[in-house]
C-alpha cells in the first residue's frame, strides 16, 4: 500500500454503540505509558495515528490536559482515542479496531514513565516524557 492509498478501518465499543471509520495513517504504533493513560486503562494506551475519523453514536470527550482529549463510550466507557488538539490527529485505541492485521507496536512513548511492570521487546523508538511533551504540548490560546 503506497502512502497516498487510504487504509480505512471499523471499529467500537465494548458494547456497540458507538461504531467508527477511521483512515489509518501508519501501520507502526506506540504504546504510551505516561501516568494519564495508565491510569485511564490500567496499562499503556496502545493507538494507532488516524488521518481522520467518523464516529456513530454518543461519543464522550474528556480533556485530559490543555492540549489534548481522550474519547470513550458514554455507554459502557470503552476506549477509543486520544486526540491531539493543536494538529486535531487522532490516535485510534488498536483494541477498538475490528481488523488489527498488519499493524505491529514499534515504540513506547513516555517511555521514562514505564512503572517496570512491563517490557517491550524489539521496540524501535522511545521517547521520554520530555521528548513527547517538547513536540506535542504546544499552549491553545
Amino acid at each position: 500500500m503506497s502512502e497516498s492509498e487510504a487504509d480505512i478501518r471499523e471499529g467500537g465499543c465494548l458494547c456497540g454503540a458507538v461504531r467508527f471509520r477511521a483512515d489509518v495513517r501508519q501501520h507502526d504504533f506506540n504504546a504510551c505509558s505516561c501516568d494519564a493513560c495508565r491510569r485511564w486503562g490500567a496499562g499503556p494506551f496502545m493507538a494507532v495515528s488516524c488521518a481522520d475519523a467518523e464516529f456513530t453514536g454518543t461519543v464522550t470527550r474528556y480533556r485530559s490536559s490543555d492540549w489534548a482529549e481522550r474519547g470513550f463510550c458514554a455507554a459502557c466507557g470503552g476506549h477509543l482515542f486520544f486526540r491531539v488538539l493543536p494538529d486535531g490527529a487522532y490516535e485510534i485505541s488498536v483494541g477498538a479496531l475490528d481488523d488489527q492485521s498488519g499493524l505491529t507496536v514499534t515504540g513506547e512513548i513516555f517511555c521514562d514513565r514505564n512503572p517496570g511492570t512491563y517490557a517491550f521487546a524489539g521496540l524501535t523508538t522511545r521517547m521520554s516524557e520530555e521528548e513527547c511533551l517538547a513536540r506535542w504540548a504546544k499552549t491553545t490560546d
